[in-house]
């Protein structure tokens, strides 16, 4: 894994946070270039702890003990200030406004070998492993339904459900972590993206209640 120290000047301090979460990105951007540039420029705002890019470089721009800005307003499991207890990592993508893609496996591969690293430095509870949509399912579509997040919970990164039979409503969204004040279309579709990407509909059905079953089972909620 190739690593590339190209710092950013925009983030400030945990203020005593522990970091137990882990929220991924797509950049959303024409190019790898444009990307790179806003997350270390300083009139952005903006910043990530690492981007990917596809080749599977890793730019490192916020050491892990600071907060970088990167989930914006954002909500996980009673949380509203995400950015204190996270870690960002951004993949170079186009996204949905540039032309999305699949991830190149090279990408995914560093992705895989940087979290491993993460996950042995920092206590992150494997459901807390999200994306970008989960913690702001009302504004964010990123990583997106393209995403191998079945992938990472095979290589020991996040969850990945079984499918189940259950009753459940869209409510119980809230006691896996989702936002209960958010719109409950874009929840459920966020809640799809992760977990049933090949169905992107808003709509709660008995699949999405197996497989959100399945997840609370191995949280012991």
């Amino acid at each position: 894994m190739k690593r590339v120290e190209m710092p950013s000047p925009n983030y400030d301090e945990r203020d005593g946070r522990a970091i137990d979460m882990l929220v991924l990105h797509y950049t959303g951007m024409p190019s790898a270039k444009a990307a790179l540039d806003r997350l270390c420029d300083p009139a952005a705002k903006v910043s990530a702890h690492y981007t990917i890019d596809e080749e599977g470089v890793v730019y490192a721009h916020v050491p892990e003990a600071r907060r970088a800005w990167h989930a914006g307003l954002s909500y996980w499991a009673g949380e509203a200030d995400v950015n204190a207890r996270s870690i960002g990592i951004e993949l170079v993508n186009p996204g949905h406004e540039y032309g999305y893609r699949e991830f190149a496996q090279a990408q995914i591969a560093a992705l895989i070998t940087l979290c491993h690293g993460l996950l042995l430095r920092h206590p992150i509870p494997s459901w807390r492993v999200l994306g970008h949509s989960d913690v702001a399912p009302a504004r964010k579509e990123d990583p997106g339904e393209l995403f191998p997040w079945q992938q990472l919970a095979k290589a020991g990164i996040g969850l990945w459900p079984e499918t189940m039979q259950s009753d459940l409503g869209a409510d119980a969204l809230a006691r896996y972590g989702y936002d209960p004040n958010a719109p409950q279309d874009k929840v459920v579709t966020a809640f799809q993206r992760h977990f049933r990407p090949k169905k992107l509909d808003g709509q709660w059905d008995s699949e999405c209640a197996g497989l959100l079953a399945s997840l609370l089972s191995k949280i012991g909620s």
